[in-house]
């Protein structure tokens, strides 16, 4: 396809010669980055990509990110990124919104989990909405497979990540409270007595990371 025969869409347009460049290029090249870099700044600043008002979107919006990062060059993978196909905004929009589906799951079986059986009615709507968000074969249940990870820690990486000082503010902990508890950073902040920049800025350089390898050794990356 000829860029030009996508005016109708003018993202792509500005995209689509950016995601041809970097595909001439190696994974880590800096030149690659750039224009990874390009695409993303380009994507955000059009304010397209899906957006609601929930406690786990920016959670899901960065695993949106990482699932950009890795797939948009990459061929073979059945991931990526085919302007034949669909606009850009429609394939990390369809990404997004499974990942969503993924939190609002986990959330409703965390509520299920501690409340009573006899609360039939929200259990049923609950149900209802997931039947009509049944995921695709190929989506595999990051949510699910990444927290027993989490929850086992078998090689007790995570648990040896904490911030200075502080080992009962671990990975292992914050990534239980924060991705998997549905806990806002204000109320990790009191229960352990440590600055909200704290928490977060150590949540995204140090456990991050190791979800996202993690993730890349599954396939869901």
């Amino acid at each position: 396809m000829n860029i030009t025969d996508r005016d109708s869409n003018p993202i792509d347009v500005e995209v689509l010669p950016l995601l041809l460049e970097a595909r001439q290029y190696p994974p880590g090249h800096y030149k690659r980055k750039q224009c990874l870099s390009k695409i993303i700044r380009i994507i955000q600043k059009s304010k397209k990509l899906w957006h609601e008002h929930t406690p786990y979107y920016e959670d899901a919006l960065q695993l949106t990110w990482l699932y950009f990062c890795q797939n948009i060059c990459e061929a073979g993978t059945g991931k990526q990124f085919d302007p034949e196909r669909s606009s850009i905004i429609t394939w990390l929009n369809q990404y997004l919104k499974w990942r969503l589906r993924d939190f609002q799951i986990n959330k409703a079986q965390h509520h299920t989990r501690f409340c009573s059986p006899t609360s039939s009615t929200g259990t049923n709507k609950t149900g209802d909405t997931m039947a009509n968000l049944a995921a695709p074969p190929d989506i595999p249940p990051i949510l699910e497979v990444t927290r027993h990870w989490v929850e086992t820690d078998p090689s007790g990486e995570l648990r040896e990540l904490h911030i200075l000082n502080r080992p009962d503010a671990n990975c292992q902990v914050l990534l239980l409270k924060r991705i998997f508890s549905d806990m806002q950073w204000d109320q990790i902040s009191q229960e352990f007595d440590l600055p909200i920049s704290t928490l977060s800025s150590f949540f995204q350089r140090r456990c991050m990371p190791v979800v996202k390898k993690f993730g890349e050794q599954q396939g869901f990356l």
